[in-house]
């Protein structure tokens, strides 16, 4: 398994760990105790630690995108993440680690878009931000989605220092 991939994993459990005790406070309160910070600070570390390197790993990630095959410009999938009712439609582009996870998605995507055929290529993390920096809706990279929930934004991606 990929080092961005374990680092994703650790992340989504430190965070899904994070939002079972703030659910658990706001049971018995309207708003966070003042102590909650202090008191989980070192998990927020670890979490903007963890997502720091990932920021680092995804600039430089080989990825697998999807497109629909169908299409003549090679449309690459995009998730709509914005209401209908948004004057700017807001997406974020699904990329996949490996194959695996980018087959079991085009499988999620042929139920879900029925009559398309997909296909998929590779590229790195930073090229795909490129194309799509300039695209006032765009939002980020989904990764692994939907089998994961998570995405960076694509202004939080780089390659500054290690």
């Amino acid at each position: 398994m990929s080092e961005l991939k374990d680092l994703v994993r650790k992340f989504i459990d430190l965070d899904d760990d994070l939002n079972e005790k703030i659910e658990k406070e706001l049971e018995t309160s309207e708003e966070l105790g003042e102590t909650f910070e202090e008191d989980n600070k070192e998990q927020l570390e670890e979490l903007g630690e963890i997502y720091h390197e990932i920021e680092h790993l995804v600039f430089n990630e080989e990825f697998i995108i999807v497109s629909n095959a169908k299409s003549e410009d090679k449309e690459i999938v995009a998730l709509i993440v914005s209401e209908e009712d948004e004057k700017t439609e807001e997406f974020v582009i699904p990329v996949y680690t490996d194959e695996k996870e980018a087959n079991e998605a085009i499988e999620v995507f042929k139920e879900q878009f029925g009559e398309n055929e997909f296909t998929y290529d590779k590229k790195l993390g930073n090229e795909i931000i490129s194309d799509y920096s300039e695209d006032e809706g765009f939002i980020g990279l989904a990764i692994n989605a939907p089998q994961w929930d998570f995405v960076i934004g694509g202004e939080d991606v780089h390659d500054c220092c290690d």
